[in-house]
């Protein structure tokens, strides 16, 4: 909801009965419309005024978001994303919040490249080869090594949760384990909408990461059988036009049913969650107040049986 101030939005949160916390986006890819956390770090009389805005709605914040590409190859994107993601440490330490959102970023094929992030994921042709390994050697590791000791020092019961997306490094188990070993305040912000686009199982993806799970997203996939028979998932142009794309993010419950997400929740509770799934509207054909109340009340259906 960018175009509402943060108050309008907390006032209709507050209001559906449904929703306890919010997810607030504070940079990155995001703009950042309802967080200003230069201006809050910056006065503590702004930060406090800021904080009661949420406190006064009855609401709490389960996250800040700040989903963006701190390895970009092009220096002044990774710089202005780096920024953030340190900003938004510092923000959550003053404000008490103890989850962060992020990706891991993608860097280029090269220590040369400056234009766009290689996303290496897989293929037999040798100009694909072994790229992945120097990305995680040159680029990858050695940034979240720093990151998590800077975190630690700043917010020491942070948790930085990683979305597992295509296009960046960290999307699948095997590049969480890689990360998961640098450090332990690095963690999962479960998404299962961008595991079933990819034909991955998102209970099995829970039980795989188990307590590194310090966040998680309500959003759901929709799979359409005859247009992936022509064109498979990686349908380069995605998202546009929705009604031609092999699949499409949803609303909850109109991908996969009540059932599925009782598991999904049951499973969650097996692995110690007990944290905040936070509604993640992406919905093309929904409008956003519909898709999240309906969304909030099926996760409430389950959560709450």
């Amino acid at each position: 909801m960018p175009d509402r101030s943060l108050s309008d939005v907390a006032t209709w949160a507050c209001g559906t009965g449904l929703i306890q916390d919010l997810e607030i986006g504070v940079g990155g890819y995001s703009s950042a419309p309802h967080c200003r956390p230069a201006e809050l770090l910056a006065h503590t009389e702004a930060l406090a005024s800021w904080r009661r805005t949420i406190d006064d709605a009855g609401l709490g914040i389960s996250a800040l978001n700040v989903s963006g590409n701190p390895l970009h190859p092009n220096p002044e994107i990774a710089a202005r994303h780096d920024a953030d993601l340190r900003q938004a440490i510092r923000l959550a330490a003053e404000l008490g919040v103890d989850r962060i959102v992020a990706m891991s970023g993608c860097p280029g094929a090269a220590p040369a490249d400056r234009s766009a992030p290689h996303f290496s994921a897989g293929g037999w042709l040798p100009d694909l080869e072994r790229i992945a390994e120097w990305q995680w050697r040159e680029r990858v590791a050695p940034y979240w090594l720093e990151i998590a000791a800077y975190a630690r020092q700043e917010h020491p019961r942070l948790l930085i949760c990683f979305e597992l997306h295509p296009g960046t490094y960290v999307f699948n188990l095997e590049t969480f384990s890689r990360a998961r070993a640098l450090s332990d305040n690095l963690g999962v912000n479960l998404d299962p909408s961008h595991f079933f686009w990819q034909s991955m199982d998102p209970l099995a993806m829970v039980e795989a990461i188990g307590d590194r799970i310090g966040h998680a997203h309500g959003k759901d996939t929709t799979i359409h059988a005859k247009r992936l028979a022509l064109n498979g998932m990686l349908d380069s142009r995605w998202p546009n036009p929705p009604d031609e794309m092999p699949w499409n993010f949803a609303t909850v419950g109109r991908g996969h049913d009540q059932a599925w997400w009782g598991s999904f929740v049951a499973m969650l509770r097996d692995q110690g969650f007990g944290g905040t799934i936070s509604i993640e509207y992406e919905d093309p054909f929904v409008p956003v107040e519909e898709s999240v109340l309906e969304s909030a009340r099926l996760l409430g259906s389950v959560i709450h049986p």
